[in-house]
């Protein structure tokens, strides 16, 4: 007799797996167990008789996506599946379907994604060729314009109608003249990915119920942070029985500045009348101290779906205070704190996180950690964005698709074969015929080399294909020729080989899907692919949404920063978002949170004193207790 794998679940976490036909709206809040709610569900869903590949999960990270198709494998061990559910991102998800319907769009199946320094590398070129200078008309501002139009389903040609003041009307002629450059690549950015998508399905009605059709049972993981895009493409997909599931907490919307609107989830029962509601308001990671202090937090805000979190777990250690005179002052007891935890054995180094509102505060931090030798990891360097690693993919980009001038640019002299500047751009401006004959002959040998990797890939997994292309391209022995730093370079390649192992049983499309993932992989997904991520995790409050960390400390807990006045304060929905962000950053901690502040902090080069964050007094005082300080400042200046 087949186990009933539902009694696993609470009550309610039971009556959302087992309610499989129609809308369903869970509510779940932080560390209620969403990922297992959904994962028993579409399980059940199985169980009751549908077909694996009629099953659709979407969420945000490569992380949450792999946790949750790791569980469903490991629950459907007990039977043999030839298809599995399809369990992606949002942008894998986009991948999927255009390149299954790149000729209608003139795209080859290989289309490169472009990543957001290949975009800000021709928004650059298209600034030049208009004699504007990048330095005052920042690349990165002007692609995260146009990103931000397009999430929110803005054409360029309304962009343009619309806009008045005369940087939007240099942004519309940017966008132009960038859509241009991506075409000539054969390129999508991230954007397009969900954009294309949704034009396609919305042009042609046959091929969007062709995809009603294959997935009839949707899945919507963090549903709140939807942007536009997202949720027309969502719409899409759903079939006329509406058997879709999302799944959200309005508590922890935090992204609106990059087009998720909290509508999406608040109006769900509009879009969906017949929706049933469950609310997982049990917390499974937390200690009773931590969810108190939480619950107080996020009441104040408006715009929420009210619940109340609450917990079996132990009532746990008070929440510890630090105040401090300065940012060094701060860093030294969060450093010494962490060096009495894990000499005490009570944790490891990677059981410890160390949050913060703003990039620029791990500075400070880092120095602390390093002068008592203890590792650390900070999220935000990518695996996949190092240069070596960078290389090798350009090198298999351009192999596949030689139209993709941003990797030929890249990798052309990688080693060096002496071509230089101004021979590239005789020869991206097909002037090829002009070139001494000597020159024909080394690009010639280059593009010959990329056409034998081609070859190569069509007949070898994606390992293979990794380490081929390390040893022929000349990289191998550059590397091995070098120093410390080049010897450390080739073993993040030679990870990059164990990491394509993986994909090895994806036969002939083992080396599409890498380059999908690897062109879709986030901040998070360094902690996966890192062989050196076993220390303290340094990263800002919004990377660490997702995960949940033994002891965390939240720094920089001064009025103006933890709430940010450039973000927070402005708006009643821009200081709730603030008091989100905070409610988050809170309920990653699982036995211990301590919190810390500044009365004097150096920003921008100029010293200024600070009032503790607003955030602070919504604590109860028996929740917590205060830390000492008895640090020195490095800042010998004394204020009167």
């Amino acid at each position: 007799m087949e186990k009933d794998i539902l009694k696993e679940l609470n009550e309610r976490q039971r009556d959302a797996a087992d309610y499989t036909e129609g809308p369903l709206l869970i509510v779940a809040g932080a560390g209620a167990g969403k990922t297992k709610t959904l994962t028993y569900r579409i399980i059940n869903l199985i169980r009751k008789g549908v077909s694996p590949d009629e099953i659709l999960a979407v969420t945000f990270t490569n992380k949450a996506a792999k946790e949750m198709r790791d569980r469903t494998v490991a629950l459907l061990s007990d039977r043999q599946y030839n298809r599995l559910p399809f369990i992606s991102t949002f942008h894998a998800l986009g991948v999927y379907i255009l390149k299954e319907n790149a000729h209608i769009l003139g795209l080859t199946k290989h289309f490169t994604i472009a990543d957001e320094s290949d975009a800000q590398s021709i928004i650059k070129d298209a600034l030049k060729s208009l004699d504007l200078d990048p330095k005052q008309y920042e690349p990165r501002k002007i692609k995260s314009m146009i990103s931000k139009a397009k999430g929110d389903f803005i054409s360029r040609e309304k962009f343009a109608e619309e806009a008045v003041a005369p940087f939007a009307v240099m942004v519309a002629k940017i966008w132009e003249m960038y859509e241009k450059g991506l075409k000539a690549e054969g390129a999508l950015d991230f954007d397009d990915l969900l954009l294309q998508t949704v034009l396609l399905l919305k042009k042609y009605p046959e091929i969007k119920l062709s995809y009603q059709n294959k997935w009839k049972y949707i899945h919507i993981d963090e549903y709140q942070d939807t942007n536009e895009v997202q949720y027309e493409l969502t719409k899409l997909l759903v079939g006329p029985k509406e058997n879709i599931c999302v799944v959200g907490d309005t508590d922890q919307n935090i992204y609106s500045w990059r087009g998720a609107n909290i509508k999406n989830m608040l109006h769900f029962e509009k879009d969906y009348p017949s929706a049933k509601i469950v609310m997982l308001e049990q917390n499974y990671r937390s200690t009773k101290t931590i969810i108190e202090a939480a619950n107080e937090i996020i009441k104040k805000n408006v715009f929420r779906a009210p619940k109340n979190l609450f917990t079996e777990n132990n009532i746990g250690e008070q929440i510890g205070i630090c105040v401090a005179y300065d940012e060094t002052v701060e860093a030294n007891f969060i450093a010494q704190k962490i060096y009495e935890l894990c000499e005490s054995k009570e944790a490891e180094p990677k059981d410890i996180a160390i949050l913060y509102r703003a990039n620029f505060q791990s500075r400070v931090l880092e120095e602390a950690l390093l002068s008592r030798q203890i590792p650390y990891h900070v999220l935000g360097v990518k695996f996949f964005d190092r240069k070596e690693v960078r290389d090798i993919l350009s090198y298999i980009r351009a192999s596949l698709n030689q139209e993709s001038l941003s990797d030929i640019k890249r990798i052309i002299n990688i080693p060096a074969r002496g071509i230089g500047k101004v021979t590239l751009a005789k020869l991206f401006a097909n002037q090829f015929s002009e070139l001494p004959a000597g020159m024909q002959t080394k690009i010639n040998k280059f593009y010959a080399t990329l056409e034998d990797f081609k070859i190569y890939m069509e007949s070898h997994t994606a390992s293979e294909s990794v380490k081929y292309i390390l040893e022929k391209s000349g990289m191998e022995a550059e590397l091995k020729a070098g120093g410390e730093m080049e010897l450390e370079r080739l073993e993040n390649i030679k990870e990059l080989v164990t990491l394509a192992l993986k994909y090895d049983a994806y036969g002939e499309e083992s080396i599409d899907m890498l380059l999908t993932d690897a062109s879709l992989a986030s901040d998070q997904d360094s902690l996966m692919h890192d062989k050196k991520n076993e220390g303290v995790r340094l990263m800002t409050v919004h990377a660490s949404k997702g995960l949940e960390f033994k002891y965390v400390f939240i720094t920089g807990l001064e009025q103006d920063l933890f709430p940010h006045a450039g973000i927070g304060g402005k708006g009643k929905s821009d200081s709730e978002e603030e008091r989100r962000l905070f409610y988050v950053a809170v309920t990653r901690a699982e036995h211990k949170l301590f919190l810390s502040y500044a009365n004097i902090r150096t920003i921008f080069g100029m010293r200024q004193v600070n009032s503790p964050s607003e955030f602070l007094s919504d604590i109860p005082a028996h929740l917590t207790t205060l830390e000492e300080a008895n640090y020195e400042s490095t800042d010998r200046v004394v204020y009167l």
